[in-house]
Parts: C-alpha cells; sequence; structure tokens
C-alpha cells in the first residue's frame, strides 16, 4: 500500500476517537494486526520488503499517535522486557519529534531503563580509566550502544552548561521535607522548561543519561513525600470519622468528605504525568496544609447541636447522669455554631449561583428568561429579579443597585436552599451525605438571617425615599425565602427527631 493522505486522514480521524482503546484492545490481545502483517505472515512473506516495511511504519506511527506519555507510564512496569524499552527508546529518538509529548515519552523510557538495569547496581559502577581519568557513566556507555544507529544531535557548549544545572535541581528536591514545600517551590515546572529548552538535543545519549537519573531521584522523593501527606490526611479523615463528622476540610470552594478521602487511590495519582497532574497533587497538598492549620473537629448535625446548645443553655457538666434528659432541639444554638469559615465558603457557592442564573437571564429570550432551569427543578424569578439579574449598575454607590444586590443574593439563597433539599431527598440513605447537606442548610440559614437584617434596612430606607416598588419587590423575594427557611427548619426538626 503506499504513502496516501487519505490514509493519513483516517488515522486521525481513528485516533482522535478511540486512541486509548486502540492501545488497550492492542495491549489485550484483542485488535487484530493488519493482515500481512502477522507472524506467521512476516515469516512466509516472498513479497515486496519496502512494501511490508512501509505497512508496518504504518501501523506503527497509527498506535504511536494513540499512545499518550500517561498511557506509556502506566504501561511501563517492572514486567516489561528491557529489550522492548530499548527498541521504543530507538524509535522515539529516531523520529527527531521535537514535540511535547514524544519528548515526554522518550524520558519515560530512558527513566524506566535507568530504573530497571539488567544487573542490579549496573549504573552504579564505575572506576578510573587508566590515564587517572573518569569515564563514561555506564549508563551512558548503555545509550551509546542502544543509540549506535541513530543520528546523535551535536550538543553545544550551552547545552553542556543547562545539564550541569540537573545536579543543583537533585540537590534541591532531596531537600523538601513535606509536599507542600516541593509543590511551591515550582521545581516541577521549572526542570520541564528546562527540558524544553534543550529542543533537538534532548535525544542526545549525553543528556538522557543525565536526565534519567534525576528523574530516577525526584520520582523517589516525590513518591515518599506524597504517601506521606495522603498518610496524613487518611489519619486525619478517621479521626474525624470516630468523632462523627464528615467534612475535612475545603478546597477550592469545595467541601473535601471521608469519602472522598476513602476515594483516594494512591497509586493511581502517581501514574499520572507530573506535568498534567500538577492540579491533583496540589488540591492534595492544600488539604494538607488546611488540615495542619485547622485540625478538623466533629461537625456531624447531631453532635453540633448537642454541643451548642448544651453552651447555650449554660448546661455543660464534667458528666451527666445516667438518667439525664436528651438535650433539646435548639435552631439558634445550632446556627450560632457556623464556623467563620464554613460562611465563606457557602458565599462562595453563592456568587457562582449568582452569576450562573446572571448569565442565563442575560442570554434568554425575554419572554422565558423569568423561568431559570437548575439542576433538579425550576427556578421561578419575579419580574422585578429578573431585572435586577440584567442590571448594569451593581457597581454604584445607589439606592437602586443596594436594592438589586439584594434580589440577587436572596434569589442565590433561594436557589442554593432548594438545591439541598433535593439533595438531601436523593442522599437520604447516605448518612454522610444527609449530614454534610445538614450542615450546609445550616449555614444557609445563618446567612438568610443576616440577609434577612439587611433587606428590613432596605425596605425602611426605600419606604423614606418613595421608593415603594422596591420595596415592595424587596419584600416579594423575602418572602419567598422565608417559605424556603421554615421548610428547612421544619426538616431539621424532624430529623432531629428521629434520631433522639
Amino acid at each position: 500500500m503506499a504513502e496516501d493522505p487519505k490514509w493519513d486522514l483516517a488515522i486521525l480521524a481513528t485516533v482522535q476517537g478511540f486512541s486509548e482503546k486502540l492501545l488497550q484492545d492492542y495491549v489485550q490481545g484483542e485488535l487484530p494486526v493488519p493482515q500481512g502483517l502477522e507472524a506467521i505472515s512476516l515469516q512466509q512473506s516472498d513479497g515486496d520488503a519496502y512494501d511490508t516495511l512501509a505497512r508496518m511504519r504504518r501501523w506503527l506511527r497509527l498506535l504511536d499517535m494513540a499512545t499518550t506519555p500517561a498511557m506509556m507510564r502506566r504501561g511501563l512496569t517492572s514486567d516489561t522486557d528491557p529489550e522492548i524499552a530499548e527498541s521504543l527508546l530507538r524509535y522515539l529518538v529516531r523520529k527527531k519529534d521535537l514535540s511535547d509529548a514524544n519528548r515526554d515519552k522518550t524520558d519515560l523510557v530512558a527513566t524506566f531503563l535507568y530504573r530497571h538495569p539488567r544487573v542490579p547496581g549496573q549504573w552504579e559502577r564505575r572506576g578510573y580509566g587508566l590515564d587517572g581519568s573518569i569515564p563514561l557513566p555506564p549508563f551512558e556507555i548503555a545509550l551509546l550502544e542502544i543509540l549506535a544507529d541513530s543520528d546523535a544531535p551535536a550538543l553545544t557548549e550551552e547545552d553542556v552548561q543547562l545539564l550541569h544545572r540537573f545536579d543543583s535541581l537533585r540537590e534541591e528536591a532531596q531537600s523538601f521535607q513535606d509536599l507542600n514545600a516541593l509543590l511551591d517551590s515550582g521545581i516541577i515546572p521549572r526542570v520541564r522548561e528546562l527540558k524544553r529548552s534543550l529542543d533537538e538535543s534532548f535525544y542526545h545519549p549525553g543528556v538522557l543519561a543525565t536526565v534519567a537519573p534525576y528523574n530516577a531521584a525526584f520520582g523517589r522523593k516525590f513518591d515518599t513525600l506524597f504517601h506521606a501527606a495522603t498518610a496524613e490526611i487518611r489519619s486525619f479523615a478517621q479521626e474525624l470519622q470516630e468523632q462523627g463528622g464528615s467534612i475535612l476540610g475545603t478546597v477550592d470552594g469545595v467541601d473535601v468528605t471521608v469519602e472522598h478521602v476513602a476515594a483516594m487511590e494512591d497509586a493511581e495519582l502517581l501514574k499520572i504525568d507530573y506535568s498534567t497532574a500538577l492540579e491533583k497533587f496540589r488540591r492534595v497538598s492544600q488539604l494538607k496544609r488546611t488540615l495542619e492549620r485547622q485540625p478538623p473537629m466533629g461537625r456531624a448535625l447531631r453532635p453540633m447541636a448537642m454541643t451548642a446548645a448544651a453552651a447555650a443553655s449554660g448546661r455543660v457538666a464534667a458528666s451527666a447522669p445516667a438518667t439525664a434528659r436528651p438535650p433539646v432541639f435548639d435552631l439558634q444554638a445550632m446556627r450560632a455554631a457556623v464556623t467563620p469559615q464554613e460562611t465563606r465558603v457557602e458565599e462562595t457557592k453563592l456568587r457562582k449561583v449568582e452569576e450562573s442564573i446572571r448569565v442565563f437571564v442575560r442570554v434568554a429570550d425575554p419572554k422565558f428568561r423569568q423561568v431559570v432551569p437548575m439542576r433538579f427543578f425550576n427556578l421561578t424569578l419575579t419580574p422585578a429579579e429578573a431585572s435586577a439579574y440584567c442590571a448594569d449598575y451593581l457597581e454604584e454607590n445607589s439606592l437602586r443597585a443596594d436594592v438589586a444586590r439584594l434580589l440577587l443574593r436572596l434569589v442565590a439563597l433561594v436557589a442554593r436552599i432548594t438545591t439541598e433539599l433535593e439533595e438531601l431527598k436523593r442522599d437520604e440513605n447516605l448518612i454522610s451525605l444527609c449530614k454534610l447537606h445538614a450542615n450546609s442548610l445550616l449555614v444557609l440559614l445563618q446567612i438568610t438571617a443576616t440577609q434577612s437584617e439587611n433587606a428590613q434596612r432596605l425596605v425602611a430606607l426605600a419606604n423614606e425615599q418613595g421608593c415603594s416598588e422596591q420595596a415592595e419587590a424587596i419584600k416579594t423575594s423575602l418572602e419567598k425565602l422565608r417559605d424556603r427557611s421554615d421548610l428547612v427548619e421544619r426538616m431539621l426538626a424532624r430529623d432531629w427527631a428521629s434520631h433522639s
């Protein structure tokens, strides 16, 4: 089969949709090799060798395009035959492809060969030459042999100077004592940029022989710090669970629960390329920092309410008699137990809801913009609320701007409360999630109380200035919010009674 541009386009189309499945099927032996390229066909073939090689090259290109660096990282295991890895390295180096993907795959294969020598300790054995000079490192000699048939790019003096930087970077990596410090240092993107700056010289055996040992040393250090961080997080999670709580902390405005930690797979995370997994690692690091700064306390609905209710009534005792009466449901005390951190997290969510509704109302047909589709329900806006969400004067220091901003917040509160109630219905069989939604509702009730006071102040101000329409708009929105709040209070009281 001759080279055909249409055939290359077909390859691209196939790869875009099925790349990972393609490689998976191939590895599992479920993807048939093209006819004529099977081992038995090649052994019996008397045809044109050039034609066969061309077809093999196209098939190899397809598999190469379908393989990402992350897939190669997972595929290279201690059971992989070193000869296979050596063949992969020859193929990747000969391509002279300067793309990030090809460089990353070359980097991975070279590091694999360094980590898995044919003879244990092979790369550490290094003597002196007869003239007293230090010979080339054994790993570099091995790479020179593996890549003997490849045209090695020339190393410039600038390249050599860049390679010297890996020594100091390796020392820096070894100095870190925890994951937070390592990630905050920015060493991962700095090394990645250094590799990129080597350009075509990156494929020189001497460069690969310098980069691979650094990768191996950094990988060991990173894995150690990452496992230590996740072990500490799991310890916090176990402690919190024993206290009856469920929320460990907040990362990027999202609550991290005990269930999230239980589902965290260290081994799977470490199989992802550092270059594409930095965000995941950063979140683990951020959660660890949050827990170190503010260790988790039991924040389940009942323990929190019991403590707050007892403290509010002045009845906290060192010990209680066996016949002590159970604590009374005290919503005020429960709301008072809401922490500033929880309030800040919910405020962030409310701002996101406001923005989402604002975007919808502004682009929707004016006939339908008062009905906003939410995940589990339709949110109906009053004409005044819809106008507020379209207002372009929200940054003004005026009564109308204050009223519009208040309407935005009241609507967002209704939306958030309704969402949490709907989530609670769907997760009623999952105790930890029920506690999570109940805690969120308590925070929303506390914010509602604050906004209600603000609303009463604005109503009085609007009436003083003769703006009765604005006052009525606030009252209407506030009434909707009160209806939702009353429903929440009844739900919490019912839940308390069922567990008392």
